[in-house]
């Protein structure tokens, strides 16, 4: 029974990964197709859940202080940004 449940756990973990790589691999030309077009967007991130730049006094990915804290961005996939809606508003293409 153990050999069964990891020979499933196997099949899903390279199904993942498979499709993760997948979702990453530009095409031949060297962008990403439209499908795959993501965009930052500011004020949509949850705290600690941001993608990078969070602003003065933090890093990069995961240092957002607050939730929908207006200067952290998260990639969401292309033209999806402001029609987000949060407590605070909606997503915007530009820091707040």
């Amino acid at each position: 029974m153990n050999n069964l449940k990891l020979a499933a756990l196997a099949v899903a973990f390279s199904s993942f990964a498979a499709g993760a790589i997948a979702a990453e691999t530009p095409t031949a030309a060297g962008s990403m197709d439209k499908a795959g077009a993501m965009e930052k967007c500011y004020g949509v991130a949850m705290a600690g859940h941001n993608d990078c730049k969070a602003g003065a006094g933090t890093t990069c990915a995961g240092t957002a202080k607050m939730d929908y804290q207006p200067n952290a961005w998260k990639n969401v996939p292309a033209g999806t940004c402001t029609s987000i809606k949060t407590p605070k508003g909606t997503g915007t293409l530009t820091p707040m």
